[in-house]
């Protein structure tokens, strides 16, 4: 079975319109959580949540291409933009039909969806543009940057809620182990700050008024937020042979069903998934010194995943360093295992584990090491990514050290 590294890596979220500027803000604990910015704002009981701000779509793509990029493309096409270049690939030839993209999302094209139903029901309208289809369709992202980068391979979407990048990641992972592509794009977008995707979520009562605040005792609900990011994965003996600066491996990837419930966690579930992604890299349980938690801040999630935790690692737990970043950059839904995802390559790389900000008051039924408040500098050999997404389906990635 091929070994997979990661050569590249770009992004645009709400801490930083790319990898060094996020990573930045993950080292200093800034939260960019903020007043929504969005048209009817007035309307909702959630006025909260964390945008991309100082992003100007034109500086970037041309009126032409705008009229079929919505936002959640636009953000996967800067982010692989970026990946790219890092990488150093470009795609011709036999090496276009052996690379290709897998990405995950959640809502797709919703701010397109929002809009469009605003002008037909709300303003009266009885015609749309052409290419609404093109631009709200789930696939949309993976096609624009599979045409813009000549990718020919394997490509898709996934859609699994809160796991979709993750998922997304593990199938890339899959087929460069099975030797169906030796270069993967992957990882995920969203965009659903909009006034139809704040008002669904009100409907869920899981989303804070005030502020993200996971594992703390005072917590009370997630923030949305939204952005990108997209990785290049490659075969390790590729990646070698010409050259590349190896940002860390894909050593494992596993992922479960609770099959219980649609909104409520299992920690069941969350557990065989972090138990099948160290099995699925031969990693011991004393070798991870870093998760980088789901974490959304809700009571249910926060303590779940706590419990998990507890029963993969045992006596080994209390010596773990947990975090969230969600109460920085939001939870992106579909796109956040992505961005998450940089904070477990800066602690592999760089010796630096993002911190947990907003945990002021301890819980007892959440009781880890969850690095509160400031990043902490250590070395980090293994690190595992959560994501559990409702409808009980869950996806971890472990990171090892190059």
């Amino acid at each position: 079975m091929r070994r997979v590294v990661i050569t590249g890596a770009g992004t645009i979220n709400p801490l930083g319109h790319d990898v060094p500027t996020t990573l930045a803000a993950l080292r200093a604990g800034h939260c960019a959580i903020g007043p929504l910015d969005i048209p009817d704002v007035d309307r909702l009981m959630i006025k909260i949540g964390a945008q991309v701000r100082g992003y100007d779509e034109a500086a970037h793509f041309s009126r032409q291409d705008l009229t079929l990029f919505d936002r959640f493309t636009q953000f996967a096409l800067l982010s692989a933009r970026q990946a790219l270049a890092q990488a150093g690939l470009k795609f011709e030839g036999q090496a276009a039909d052996r690379a290709g993209v897998i990405l995950g999302t959640s809502g797709g094209g919703l701010t397109t969806q929002d809009d469009n139903y605003r002008a037909v029901f709300e303003g009266g309208k009885n015609r749309v543009h052409p290419f609404i289809v093109p631009r709200l369709m789930n696939n949309a992202a993976v096609s624009q940057v599979s045409i813009a980068h000549n990718l020919r391979g394997p490509a898709f979407t996934v859609s699994t809620a809160c796991a979709s990048s993750n998922h997304a990641m593990g199938q890339a992972l899959a087929m460069i182990r099975s030797g169906l592509a030796d270069v993967m794009l992957t990882g995920g977008s969203e965009a659903m700050l909009c006034f139809g995707g704040i008002k669904a979520w009100e409907g869920l009562r899981v989303m804070s008024r005030d502020g993200c605040r996971p594992f703390s005792a005072d917590r009370n609900g997630m923030v949305q937020g939204e952005g990108g990011a997209v990785f290049v994965f490659e075969a390790r003996d590729h990646a070698i042979a010409r050259g590349a600066d190896i940002l860390c491996e894909v050593a494992g990837f596993a992922m479960s069903s609770d099959a219980a419930d649609i909104v409520t966690p299992s920690a069941d579930g969350a557990a065989r998934a972090m138990r099948g992604a160290l099995a699925d890299g031969g990693i011991g349980i004393d070798e991870v010194g870093y998760i980088n938690a789901h974490g959304t801040g809700t009571t249910v999630n926060d303590r779940t995943e706590t419990a998990a935790i507890h029963a993969v690692f045992g006596e080994h737990a209390p010596h773990l360093a947990v975090s969230s970043t969600k109460a920085m950059h939001g939870h992106l839904i579909g796109g956040t295992g992505a961005v998450e995802l940089l904070a477990c390559i800066m602690a592999l790389r760089d010796g630096i584990v993002a911190p947990t900000i907003g945990l002021t008051a301890p819980d007892p039924d959440c009781d880890l090491d969850y690095v509160p408040s400031s990043a902490r500098d250590m070395r980090i050999d293994v690190a595992l990514s959560n994501a559990f997404a409702f409808g009980g389906l869950n996806a971890v990635i472990a990171l090892r050290r190059a």
